[in-house]
């Protein structure tokens, strides 16, 4: 209470007292992380007009330098802090590209997905999906690393070009097995043909994360204390952030092709399918489409945005310079 009469900041109701750089929601918890996911994932910031950004980020700097403008709320702080943290970098501090902010990785995904899972033997279709989502998961990796020790921009068209290499090898090997598998029974090859494309996404996935951020091994990532001080680099944090990042990745196609592949095979014995076998790849997509929306903020709340690591696991340089037991570094998406 007497923080709060410090700041002037009136309370809102359903929202918990402003705290700058925190999330509103309890990070501790897996309900408290995926709502806060809700939040950075919502695609009402994309309209976000550049005026509400410089509104949001001055509020927000008021606050910091305790000089808000009178009857300011709690709502009005913790929605200015969703913007900013939508669309500025919290590492550079700079705007992310609108296409391949977390916000929009539903809406300009959707489609790229709702083709990955389309059920098809045509290589040339294959490829070209394998590609697009593949490029589009590089500007989401890109765009949202961790930056606090950046590298130049070949390293990352390096790691585009190896996950691109790895997706389409691995989609077209399958495809071409299926092909050539002429004593399969057809309803195992179509199971088995919907189910290619999860390995390709994943692995694809995980190499163009990896591949992508394989600098932050190397040179390793900002560690701060509660207040946000910066302690050093650590290459412990900097693995246990791609880990972390690299299994969210893996989980999230599992949904988008697995359920889309066990509907389909009850809906293809049906009369009503058999009648309209043209209904069968736009009711792969729009499922998978469906599937993506649900299980996107599911999967990426599987951990923290800003993870914690134990001092005493990190390097022996880093535990002599604070006293407190956990530092924090931010994850990347």
């Amino acid at each position: 209470m007497a923080n709060r009469q410090l700041t002037g900041v009136l309370p809102s109701q359903g929202y918990p007292e402003f705290e700058l750089g925190k999330s509103r929601f309890n990070q501790a918890i897996y309900l408290g992380r995926y709502r806060h996911m809700l939040d950075i994932i919502d695609p009402r910031t994309l309209f976000t007009s550049t005026k509400k950004l410089q509104d949001s980020l001055k509020l927000l700097d008021d606050f910091k330098r305790g000089q808000l403008p009178e009857a300011t709320t709690d709502k009005q702080l913790w929605e200015a802090q969703k913007i900013k943290n939508a669309i500025i970098h919290p590492d550079t501090g700079e705007t992310m590209y609108r296409v391949w902010r977390v916000s929009g990785f539903f809406p300009y995904s959707c489609l790229v997905v709702a083709g990955a899972v389309y059920p098809t033997h045509y290589l040339p279709t294959i490829i070209f999906m394998q590609w697009l989502n593949q490029t589009q998961n590089a500007g989401i990796n890109y765009t949202n690393r961790n930056a606090t020790k950046d590298a130049s921009p070949s390293v990352f068209l390096k790691a585009y070009a190896g996950a691109l290499s790895v997706s389409v090898a691995i989609a077209s090997s399958a495809t071409l097995l299926l092909i050539k598998a002429k004593t399969m029974p057809p309803t195992t090859k179509m199971i088995i043909q919907r189910l290619v494309p999860y390995p390709a996404l994943a692995l694809g996935s995980v190499c163009n994360l990896i591949l992508m951020r394989k600098s932050e091994l190397k040179n390793g990532i900002n560690v701060q204390d509660s207040k946000g001080n910066v302690i050093g680099t650590s290459k412990i944090a900097a693995k246990k952030a791609l880990i972390e990042t690299a299994a969210t990745r893996a989980v999230l196609p599992l949904p988008i092709i697995v359920i889309p592949s066990v509907i389909m095979s009850f809906l293809d014995r049906t009369k009503w399918l058999k009648r309209n076998l043209r209904l069968t790849g736009p009711l792969t997509g729009i499922m998978g489409m469906v599937c993506f929306a649900i299980s996107l903020p599911l999967s990426i709340a599987l951990f923290p945005h800003t993870s914690q690591i134990k001092v005493s696991e990190l390097e022996p340089e880093l535990q002599s310079r604070t006293a407190e037991k956990e530092l924090q570094y931010n994850k990347g998406l």
